[in-house]
């Protein structure tokens, strides 16, 4: 058996337990250490430590202090990794606590975090979804159940101090571009929240005053939530820092492409069993800047889909250049709009999107000046048909299930 080198309490506030942070700092010490080629497991708190609980009530969800997130296991150690190296990650196998078999989605509110579609669902929702092995399914969400593809949303090593001045200065700039925007253009540094792990009280402060918030992804890995990296995947990961810094949270059941609600999978606490090797000087031999993965024989199989399309013109009819980004959009509330026509409403749709394994694709790039994005969705979820036919849609799905909505007013 693996060794359990990361250990959480659920009943305990994640700010008790110093082998986990909730920034990027280089000067965080190692939770932990390992061998190259040695196995082991992590055990992980939900992505916001505890603040969203299982009820029928979203109020949580809007009022969620989004500057302690994420909460990360680690970092872990492995001796002999240098700067310049690639760190080989093997996802053996991910599990969910015995104690807390359940999950859930959030809509988040437009002043507080957003999403993808905001602007069409500014109130804060959520789904809880219960486990039963590997199928879920949610009260809040008749006539759909389906089998997770379980992974971590964040995993990555820790930055130079190089990296993370340069991470600090780029987004700053961003900010600066816009600093009143809501949601706003990236988060920065807030040292008030911080927990910077084993690190010494004194060093903590000043360091948290630089550590690099957790939201987005970066050079180093961190927040990619990418739904694939489910258990038989790998993962290389450039070095940044002696020891490599090995950090794993924000675990999902489940998510669709994108995870375009923000808080868009089925988060949930669990633990995760890795294995780990080095490529010596892997950065400069491959070339490498970003992590690269191999995915995993094991997924979902899906073989039928209802596929929709969107075009950079967005929903004022303003044409937009070769927009990934519009086009994807637009996808999503196509798919929407096609799905209220079962007797969905349009929350329980989005709460879908970011759930259900759904697929994104750039479909075509090189058109001008519409870029094509689609969104698949896989009709094998349903316990009722999707697809199109002459007769055309009923209602099918139990219109007197709602999901739990709190309006903005925190």
């Amino acid at each position: 058996m693996a060794e359990t080198i990361v250990k959480i309490d659920l009943s305990k506030s994640a700010y008790e337990n110093e082998q986990v942070h909730n920034r990027w700092h280089p000067d965080i010490p190692m939770a932990a250490t390992v061998k190259p080629g040695d196995d082991f497991i992590l055990e992980c708190y939900d992505w916001t430590g505890g603040q969203i609980k299982n009820d029928d009530d979203a109020s949580d969800i809007r009022d969620v202090d989004l500057s302690q997130v994420h909460f990360l296991s680690g970092p872990v150690g492995v001796e002999g990794a240098q700067p310049g190296d690639l760190l080989e990650v093997d996802i053996l196998d991910i599990g969910t606590f015995e104690e807390s078999n359940w999950g859930f989605n959030g809509l988040f509110s437009l002043n507080n975090g957003g999403g993808f579609l905001t602007d069409h669902y500014p109130d804060a929702q959520k789904t809880i979804w219960d486990f039963n092995g590997i199928m879920t399914k949610s009260r809040h969400i008749p006539g759909v159940e389906f089998a997770g593809l379980l992974h971590p949303g964040l995993i990555g090593c820790l930055p130079s101090k190089e990296m993370l001045k340069e991470w600090n200065e780029r987004e700053k700039a961003l900010y600066d571009t816009e600093p009143d925007r809501v949601p706003a253009l990236a988060t920065l540094p807030y040292a008030e929240t911080a927990h910077m792990g084993q690190m010494k009280p004194d060093a903590a402060k000043e360091a948290a005053k630089e550590g690099a918030r957790t939201v987005p992804p970066r050079e180093h890995g961190g927040n990619c939530d990418i739904k694939d990296l489910t258990k038989g995947s790998k993962i290389y990961f450039p070095v940044y820092v002696d020891g490599a810094g090995l950090s794993v949270g924000d675990l999902h059941f489940s998510q669709g492409d994108g995870e375009i609600t923000f808080c868009g999978a089925i988060e949930m606490a669990g633990w995760i069993h890795l294995r780990v090797n080095l490529i010596k000087d892997g950065m400069n031999k491959y070339a490498i800047k970003n992590p690269i993965f191999k995915p995993s024989p094991l997924t979902p199989r899906y073989d039928d889909y209802v596929v929709f399309e969107g075009i950079s013109v967005d929903e004022e009819g303003k044409q937009h250049y070769l927009d990934v980004n519009v086009a994807y959009k637009q996808a999503c509330l196509n798919a929407i709009e096609y799905m209220k026509k079962f007797g969905y409403t349009g929350e329980q749709v989005y709460s879908l999107l970011g759930t259900v394994p759904t697929q994104a694709h750039i479909s075509g790039i090189v058109d001008i000046p519409n870029a094509s994005a689609t969104l698949w969705m896989p009709t094998g979820v349903y316990d009722f048909d999707i697809n199109p036919n002459a007769e055309g849609p009923t209602k099918q799905v139990d219109e007197s299930v709602k999901v739990p909505i709190a309006p903005d007013e925190k």
